[in-house]
């Protein structure tokens, strides 16, 4: 439940990391966006060996691209036909759909549980116009390829076939927007099941929720995952030496390092760009406020300087300044400061309250929790005309965390009385809900671009 400026610190007992089956116990729900979305094709992959072909590539391909709340990629049973490459393409049959881009591809066999997976994204309405035709290039008549805008082709082991389906997502997604797709990321998030000994869970899945590892495994609830900016590390807040403690961990190795241990508040412990600075706050002098800490030398610098509760740092994309949440004002606001000058500066002025403040990566934007008449939904902010729109119509929402392509927000909500992970893009017109299986699921952290 989001409280007024919660400093409830919550902790964890370290475990043996554990490995589940890779599938996925988040659901991804979509509850609106979609008639609106770009109409595609991802035609199913045409397998030219023998006996059953590889599951895995096509349907998954088709999931990306639908979540990402972009693209609306039409029924297998509505395809007109089944081409596997842009030769075999009926481009009138596709036109006349709106079908404005098709994915086609094969798959074959290379080598024992190898294959070599081949695709080519072809623009429709290109395609009306240049296929078969030719040009005059370097003095003599070639074909005319334009309205292929990506073909390749890679060899891949009989387990990569969804990792390489994310690839090729990526790859679509960024010919057809022109930004980067972030389907090749994951998420952390805490789950809560009380019908477990030990009933909360720092888990590490891949953004759809697939191939989930348990990191840390408690009797008592967990908080604030962060993602150190190489994907390979998290930080967190843990009190099984019965105070709160913030560590760092490494997601492969499982080694981890105690980063602070003060008397009072230690929490929300948040990597600058560079991953060398970890953001936090402490209580060590007194009053909660922000600090920096040098990773290599754990050399603190006190940020703020007020009688107000300040916390929730995040970093500007430029490591210059953090945005944070402060009570400075009378009600819970956000707030810049200059880490070089010091200088703290407004944000926020719309709404009872706003809280949980992260820049998009282009710092145009910060999304954050906005309070009005007592709901508290999902917003972003724009800069520098200061307005504000809702993104949610959830209940409850908190713990925002972005896509790192800006595209998308995680945050935590409620759902039939429990917490649930949301999705919504950041125009506001895309929204999903992920679910777990069993219990609640919440603290979502986003990761950054995988490669």
């Amino acid at each position: 439940m989001m409280k007024k400026l919660a400093f409830v610190l919550i902790a964890a007992m370290v475990a043996t990391l554990l490995y589940r089956p890779a599938q996925a116990s988040l659901e991804i729900v979509i509850t609106d966006g979609i008639d609106s979305a770009r109409p595609i094709a991802v035609v199913p992959f045409r397998w030219l060996g023998d006996g059953p072909a590889p599951e895995g590539l096509t349907q998954v391909i088709a999931a990306d691209l639908m979540r990402s709340g972009k693209f609306n990629p039409i029924p297998t049973n509505a395809m007109p036909q089944m081409p596997s490459s842009e030769q075999e393409i009926d481009y009138p049959s596709w036109a006349s759909l709106g079908v404005e881009a098709v994915l086609v591809g094969t798959i074959e066999p290379y080598a024992v549980d190898r294959y070599t997976v081949a695709f080519q994204i072809v623009d429709v309405l290109r395609g009306q116009i240049t296929s078969g035709s030719r040009v005059l290039r370097g003095g003599e008549l070639v074909s005319s390829n334009d309205h292929i805008l990506d073909a390749r082709r890679s060899v891949i082991n009989g387990d990569q076939f969804r990792q390489y389906a994310h690839r090729i997502s990526d790859v679509f997604y960024e010919t057809m927007t022109g930004e980067p797709g972030a389907f090749m990321t994951r998420i952390a998030y805490v789950t809560v099941n009380h019908n477990n000994d030990k009933p909360y869970e720092l888990v590490v899945a891949d953004y759809d929720g697939y191939d989930e590892k348990v990191l840390l495994r408690s009797p008592e609830p967990l908080m604030s995952p962060s993602w150190s900016p190489d994907g390979n590390k998290l930080a967190y807040v843990s009190f099984e030496n019965k105070r709160p403690e913030i560590f760092i961990q490494d997601i492969y190795t499982t080694r981890r390092e105690k980063m602070t241990s003060f008397s009072g508040i230690n929490s929300s412990p948040v990597w600058s760009p560079d991953g060398r600075t970890l953001a936090m706050v402490l209580s060590k002098d007194g009053n909660p406020e922000l600090y920096t800490m040098d990773i290599a030398s754990k050399q603190f610098t006190r940020v703020t300087r007020h009688h107000a509760i300040d916390t929730e740092p995040s970093w500007s994309p430029d490591g210059k300044s953090l945005v944070f949440t402060s009570e400075r004002g009378g009600r819970p606001q956000l707030y810049s400061v200059n880490l070089d000058s010091g200088q703290v500066r407004r944000l926020t002025f719309e709404g009872e309250q706003n809280l949980g403040g992260t820049y998009t990566p282009d710092g145009r934007q910060v999304v954050m929790v906005n309070r009005t008449q007592g709901n508290y939904h999902i917003a972003k902010q724009d800069y520098p005309s200061g307005n504000m729109q809702i993104l949610t119509q959830t209940s409850l929402d908190e713990s925002p965390s972005l896509a790192p392509n800006g595209s998308m927000v995680i945050y935590s909500t409620t759902h039939n009385n429990q917490q649930v992970l949301a999705l919504v893009s950041v125009d506001g017109r895309f929204k999903a809900r992920l679910p777990a299986r069993e219990g609640e699921v919440k603290s979502p952290s986003w990761s950054p671009f995988l490669r």
